[in-house]
């Protein structure tokens, strides 16, 4: 009985090893995969431009540019975010001339799916209740009630309001229960719906029974794939078996990008996993590729849930960065201080080899021995160049980001001397009255303050991407400041701004804001006032915010 326990454990010491071994070299197949996926984007947009093509050819009917632009959807619908909405607002143009129900009902019904999936809840609502449900033909029961579901279950998960949280997942249940009255049980809408039921229920046995039989249905290196796989890893996730969900993260990965796919979730999730394992440069590299897809997707729901991950990441791959940069630090210093020794011995050299010159034997000796010195000192001297390569490297960063302030002082002093110049012809052709009142606007003075202050908003947002959200939390829940719309910064949060750049004297803060001192020190005031920690110590932990201690 031990004997058989043994190999029973040796059996399986020996799959999580396969198993472990078979993952990376997955992980290896994504890098590469990963590094050619601009040859994957080409087909996509060469299949999509030749679609249009074809529409340019000869004039087509309602009925034919209806059925291109829906083909054209289906393209962009997990490439490009907008040009799939736009392409289904042509559609309900085309289906209200031509005065077709259903066909409206459809792109409606797609629409409506489609703008919830990018994070506009109301806008989808809107259409759905523009639907009239009793009407309804009884095809699009299901996908009418699915729309809504999809809609309340995004706004209750994605919400950071827990009464209303509450109130929209009512409404999620309420449409998913009507959903399972009229969905086909055959389709995958319905299998989906209750794997992710089992799931949720911890019932794994029926969970992974109802995903074996999706992955029987589709085909490998299409969407549906890579969506069946997803779904997968979610359910090992649940289970505990941590190399199994990597594993179809990499497969749903890998599938996005053979299919031109942008609208990703596998890769950011498979990034935080490997964060979380401490491999911090693999993290970083799918985090920002993540990152550039979803750019490129232009959904803000998918770019805020990938910029959550990268923050993180990106702070943590700094830092081993730095750490890096210390270690090359020190072997510079070292291989410094090696070289000096070396310059010492072939000084003691030198002279013994005066000492000996009579003596030939001993000099060739010596001679052998300064050669494979000067060989050493050379290697060493080769590496203080790759050192010092890699130093320039990281000056020639630095003086990058030096050369966008600079780019901006350059514009500001183009628009001065344009400004002289037209003073200057009007001067000259005796246009006083009107450069007196061209004066008198402050018009010009207003719209390059905008721009400054937007400049600098901008700024100090990419090196504190949290600051508004943090410092509101130092805020009573009640006082917490809201940006209108288009705003990035307001006027307290600049004078706070200002304050955790190390600019704390309101004379200073007033001059850069075009304030009266005595207006900083009310707004100061004021702020402090509303925190829910102490005023003394309100403007501490405002220097804290962004901090890698925090």
């Amino acid at each position: 009985m031990k004997k058989i326990s043994l190999c029973f454990a040796f059996l399986v010491c020996c799959t999580y090893t396969f198993s472990i071994e078979k993952t990376d070299s997955l992980l290896i197949a994504l890098d590469r995969l990963m590094e050619k996926h601009q040859v994957y984007v080409d087909k996509k947009e060469e299949r999509i431009n030749r679609i249009k093509k074809q529409a340019l050819v000869s004039p087509l009917s309602l009925e034919e540019l209806y059925a291109v632009n829906t083909q054209l959807y289906k393209e962009y619908k997990t490439f490009i975010c907008d040009s799939a909405i736009a392409y289904l607002h042509q559609n309900l143009d085309i289906a209200r001339q031509m005065n077709d129900r259903e066909k409206l009902t459809q792109t409606q019904l797609w629409l409506s799916y489609l703008l919830a999936s990018a994070g506009m809840y109301k806008e989808s609502i809107d259409l759905l209740e523009n639907i009239d449900r009793n009407n309804l033909e009884e095809k699009f029961l299901a996908e009418y009630y699915e729309c809504y579901d999809h809609a309340y279950g995004e706004l209750a998960f994605y919400t950071q309001d827990d009464r209303h949280a509450s109130a929209y997942r009512k409404q999620a249940v309420t449409y998913k229960d009507s959903l399972y009255r009229v969905v086909d049980h055959n389709s995958d809408l319905y299998l989906n719906m209750k794997e992710t039921l089992y799931r949720d229920e911890k019932n794994f046995e029926e969970c992974k029974r109802i995903s074996d039989l999706r992955m029987s249905k589709v085909q490998p290196e299409t969407h549906e794939y890579a969506v069946v796989t997803f779904y997968r890893a979610l359910l090992f996730r649940e289970q505990g078996d941590m190399e199994q969900f990597k594993k179809y993260l990499v497969l749903s990965a890998m599938t996005d990008i053979r299919t031109g796919t942008k609208d990703q979730a596998s890769l950011w999730m498979l990034a935080d996993l490997l964060y979380e394992e401490g491999d911090i440069n693999r993290a970083y590299k799918y985090i920002r590729f993540s990152w550039d897809e979803s750019n490129f997707y232009n959904a803000r729901l998918r770019e805020g849930q990938v910029a959550k991950v990268l923050s993180f990441i990106d702070r943590t791959y700094q830092l081993e960065s730095e750490k890096h940069k210390n270690k090359l630090r020190l072997s510079l210093l070292f291989i410094s201080i090696l070289s000096v020794f070396l310059l010492l011995a072939v000084g003691y050299i030198h002279r013994q080899v005066k000492r000996l010159a009579k003596a030939r034997n001993n000099l060739q000796e010596a001679n052998n021995q300064l050669n494979e010195l000067n060989k050493e000192l050379s290697e060493m001297n080769h590496s203080l160049q790759a050192i010092n390569l890699e130093l320039f490297e990281s000056n020639r960063v630095k003086e990058e980001y030096i050369g966008r302030f600079m780019s901006l002082c350059s514009t500001y002093i183009d628009k001065l001397e344009a400004y002289r110049r037209m003073v200057n012809k009007k001067l000259s052709a005796g246009k006083t009255t009107e450069l007196f009142r061209l004066t008198q606007s402050s018009e010009v003075t207003e719209k390059e303050l905008k721009e400054f202050y937007r400049n600098f908003d901008t700024t100090f947002l990419h090196l504190y991407p949290d600051f508004v959200e943090q410092f509101n939390a130092l805020l009573a829940d009640s006082e917490r400041i809201v940006l209108k719309k288009g705003e990035l910064l307001n006027t307290e949060l600049r004078i706070f701004a200002l304050i955790r750049l190390g600019i704390e004297d309101s004379s200073r803060i007033a001059e850069f804001l075009r304030y009266s001192v005595n207006t900083i020190y009310n707004y100061r005031a004021k702020v402090k006032n509303k925190a829910k920690i102490s005023r003394e110590d309100f403007e501490n932990q405002v220097m804290k915010i962004g901090a890698f201690n925090k």
